[in-house]
């Protein structure tokens, strides 16, 4: 029976957790350039999907939508706990 090699593992997932982050610290930049709370405008897209919680400003309300909602949750709420 010849031997097995150990299987070779990656995740893809922190490249896009990294890819996430930043695409969150531009849409942040974005919105506290425009004068907005960053942080409530942010909670308030997360809450009700609305595209419109984002500002059009170097193309973050594009950005935001590369983002699935349950992704953005998931990876925040793994952020917070593991800090």
């Amino acid at each position: 029976m010849p031997i097995q090699e150990p299987t070779i593992s990656f995740s893809l997932g922190e490249d896009r957790e990294k890819e996430v982050k930043q695409l969150l610290t531009t849409i942040y930049d974005a919105l506290r350039q425009k004068g907005y709370n960053p942080i409530n405008q942010l909670v308030g897209y997360i809450l009700s999907e609305d595209p419109t919680y984002i500002t059009t400003y170097n193309n973050a309300r594009s950005l935001i939508r590369r983002i699935d909602r349950d992704e953005l949750l998931r990876i925040l709420v793994k952020s917070y706990l593991d800090d």
